[in-house]
C-alpha cells in the first residue's frame, strides 16, 4: 500500500511540475492568399448610328436594336446608307461575369450647325442590361447596343448632322 500511495504521489508531483509548464498562449503562423485577375476592359468598336432619315410633317421615332436592324414611327422617312447599334468589346478575367448598366437617363445629340437636339432613349444591348449578364468566355465578349432617337419634325429637327454621347458602365460581378 504504501508503494501504490508512493506512486499516486510521484504521479501528482509529476503532473504539478508538467501542468505548471503548460502555457497560456500559443503562436500560429498562418497562411495569406490573394490572386489578381485580369483588368475588365471597353472599347467602342462601333459607335451608335441612327443612318439617314426625314423627319417630314411630325416626326417620329427611329429605332435601332441590337442586331442591327431599324424601324421608324410617325411620319419618318428612313433613308438609304449606314445604320448600326453600338457595339463594345469587352476583355478581362476567362470565364468572368460582369454587369451591364445601360443609361438611366436619355441622352441629347445636337445639330453641330444650328443647336437644335433630338433625344436618345430606351436603350438595349445584346447580353442584356444586368447582374451577371455578360460572360467572359475565353476571356472577352462583344456587347451591342440599341436605342430609340425621338425626332421631331423639320421645324424642330431640320437637316444637319447631330451627334452626342452616352455612358455604359461594365462591371465585374
Amino acid at each position: 500500500m504504501k508503494s501504490l500511495f508512493t506512486f499516486i504521489f510521484s504521479v501528482s508531483l509529476f503532473l504539478g511540475v508538467v501542468t505548471s509548464d503548460l502555457q497560456a498562449q500559443v503562436t500560429v503562423t498562418g497562411k495569406i492568399f490573394a490572386e489578381v485577375i485580369a483588368t475588365l476592359s471597353a472599347n467602342e468598336t462601333a459607335q451608335l448610328n441612327f443612318g439617314r432619315f426625314s423627319p417630314e410633317t411630325e416626326g417620329g421615332e427611329v429605332l435601332v436594336t441590337p442586331d442591327d436592324s431599324r424601324a421608324s414611327t410617325g411620319t419618318v422617312i428612313l433613308g438609304s446608307g449606314v445604320h448600326n447599334a453600338a457595339s463594345f468589346y469587352i476583355t478581362g478575367e476567362n470565364e468572368a461575369t460582369y454587369s451591364i448598366t445601360l443609361p438611366p437617363e436619355p441622352a441629347i445629340i445636337t445639330n453641330v450647325i444650328n443647336n437644335k437636339t433630338m433625344q436618345v432613349r430606351n436603350w438595349t444591348s445584346n447580353p442584356a442590361n444586368g447582374t451577371g449578364t455578360g460572360v467572359l468566355s475565353r476571356g472577352s465578349q462583344v456587347v451591342r447596343v440599341g436605342a430609340t432617337l425621338v425626332v421631331g419634325n423639320q421645324n424642330d429637327n431640320p437637316v444637319g448632322i447631330y451627334t452626342g454621347t452616352y455612358t455604359i458602365t461594365f462591371n465585374y460581378n
